[in-house]
């Protein structure tokens, strides 16, 4: 299936949903129509893996800055939720989903990477929170995603100086996962596995109820994986 629809473009293999962010000519910034569509498009996808990417030099520059000089106080909180229900979106989606970043990722593309499983980088993007060189900041969760997985002293760099890093700097961080010419394949090694176990793994890893709850949970599902995959574990034990 190949879908245009408010500048997000959807491409379906078996295992892999492809979505571009595709508005080259404005370094794919968003618009709320956009994020409704980037909203559906994770959040609907039946494939075990979804693959964010944008289209051109760029990879996302956030909010599209003509939306956001046009609103007032209540509209701006609006957008602000709308920002972030979209980036919950893509953090909960059952699929894991695989931010391919090449070139630019600003503000809110920043923070809708930081809501993806993985974020694997080609060695030309750069990585920025500017939002206060504008008087501005990042909020499309931007403020509990990036000190939660960079830590506070390192998102507090960023976010304060509105600094760019390039991608090993990111990498160094823990910002990025990985750093490669090809994204997309790290997208086919994950969609090469069981899609019942990845969408195991990833609601396991996202699991916010106490440790001893994790844990036997963690117990239940493994007893449920084993008995569901008893042949296929044979089959590798007797090769």
């Amino acid at each position: 299936m190949s879908v245009d629809t408010s500048a997000i473009r959807i491409r379906d293999a078996e295992e892999v949903r492809v979505v571009t962010l595709d508005r080259p000519e404005r370094r794919n910034a968003l618009t709320p129509d956009a994020l409704d569509a980037l909203e559906a498009a994770v959040s609907e996808a039946d494939q075990s893996v979804v693959y964010l990417r944008g289209a051109g030099p760029a990879f996302c520059a956030g909010a599209d800055l003509d939306v956001v000089a046009d609103l007032d106080r209540a509209s701006a909180e609006e957008f602000a939720a709308q920002g972030q229900r979209v980036a919950n979106s893509i953090e909960d989606a059952e699929s894991a989903v695989v931010a391919g970043i090449d070139g630019a990722a600003r503000g809110g593309g920043v923070e809708l990477a930081l809501a993806a499983d993985l974020r694997v980088a080609t060695p030309d993007a750069t990585f920025a929170e500017p939002g206060v060189k504008l008087g501005l900041f990042g909020a499309w969760g931007g403020t509990v995603r990036l000190p939660r997985v960079v830590g506070e002293g390192e998102a507090l760099d960023l976010a304060l100086s509105g600094r760019t890093v390039d991608a090993e700097q990111a990498h160094r961080m823990g910002l990025v996962s990985r750093v490669t010419d090809d994204p997309r394949r790290v997208a086919d090694e994950l969609a090469a596995n069981d899609p019942e176990t990845l969408r195991t793994v990833k609601a396991r890893m996202r699991d916010d109820a106490p440790p001893e709850v994790q844990e036997r949970r963690e117990a239940e599902v493994f007893g449920l994986l084993v008995e569901r995959h008893a042949d296929a574990i044979a089959d590798r034990r007797e090769s």
